[in-house]
């Protein structure tokens, strides 16, 4: 039997994501994987949930750790930057966006203070701050849901012929450039 520890756990059960999908991952999977007894992963997380919570969390790591914004930076650029940010850090693993969906930044929750802090020093009304921090977010999501189911588990030869090609990264640089246009308007 392997000894193994929290971080061992979550890195595991993410390269098992990037395997199998979301829908496949399983605490017996995973136990069988780290050659240990199923019940001993509950010493480090009590439910399933809580693994997909740690392990969103882990996923979101670059994104985390991306350079928070200086005072003089300039708002728009800066926006835009996170927000690809965001999106590059979900399309890293295999079902990322279905797995942060739902999920609670709860160790990030600074960061996002200090992004809000930034908008609204530079000149974003707070609660519009707000909604476009979200609905980028949401947006970035929900973009990188449709990306990934279109990519699919094997190749995307299962796809329809007949059914346009969808250039994802530019249907994605188009949506954000609405958000931020909306958002320069309703600042000016």
């Amino acid at each position: 039997m392997t000894k193994v520890n929290r971080e061992m756990v979550v890195s595991e059960a993410l390269d098992l994501l990037d395997e199998v999908g979301l829908d496949a991952v399983s605490t017996r999977r995973l136990a069988k994987r780290l050659d240990v007894e199923q019940p001993s992963l509950y010493w480090y997380f009590r439910t399933k949930k809580d693994l997909l919570a740690a392990m969103a969390e882990a996923a979101m790591a670059p994104h985390a750790a991306a350079p928070l914004p200086v005072p003089g930076d300039d708002w728009r650029a800066w926006f835009l930057d996170n927000t690809r940010s965001f999106r590059r850090t979900l399309l890293r693993r295999r079902d990322g966006a279905r797995l942060h969906a739902g999920s609670t930044p709860v160790n990030d929750l600074d960061r996002v203070r200090r992004k809000m802090e930034f908008l609204v020093t530079s000149g974003v009304p707070e609660r519009d701050a707000q909604l476009a921090m979200l609905a980028a977010g949401r947006f970035t999501v929900g973009s990188v849901l449709e990306e990934q189911a279109d990519a699919g588990p094997g190749d995307g030869s299962d796809a329809s012929a007949d059914m346009p090609v969808i250039d994802h990264e530019s249907a994605f640089e188009a949506g954000l450039t609405l958000i931020l246009d909306g958002l320069v308007h309703r600042t000016a």
